[in-house]
């Protein structure tokens, strides 16, 4: 099967050696996405929700680049610094997945790559057939 990386531009991908998608036949992995902007800003200091909202986005246009959407995601990873706030971020997962309902976890972790960074969300989806003449 072949092989397909997609970037999304960001200067870690290159710096540390990797993809924001990759497709591999009709499987779709879009790595660990933080609320960091095309400037290396952090969108939504002190705000799970927003940071949240603005990584599903990344997400988001990742999986249209590699040809799939939401509606083909199966299971998602959700990594906070503070379990205390996981409702602010599942209400943002919730407003994209609610009707989709793909697998999840969210995991405490001690610390992200950056202390304001609140929030890492991963996805995998598996392309579905589409039309007549499938993908």
């Amino acid at each position: 099967m072949m092989r397909r990386n997609f970037s999304s531009g960001g200067p870690w991908e290159s710096a540390v050696g990797y993809s924001r998608a990759v497709r591999v036949g009709d499987l779709v992995e879009v790595a660990g996405t933080a609320a960091v902007d095309d400037n290396g800003q952090v969108v939504g200091v002190d705000d799970p929700y927003a940071q949240a909202k603005f990584i599903l986005g990344k997400i988001g246009r990742a999986l249209t680049l590699a040809g799939v959407s939401f509606e083909d995601v199966i299971r998602t990873r959700i990594y906070v610094t503070d379990i205390g706030r996981w409702e602010q971020v599942g209400r943002a997962h919730g407003e994209i997945f609610k009707t989709i309902r793909p697998v999840s976890t969210c995991v405490a972790v001690a610390s992200l790559v950056r202390p304001d960074l609140l929030v890492e969300i991963e996805a995998t989806a598996i392309a579905r057939p589409r039309g007549a003449g499938g993908r």
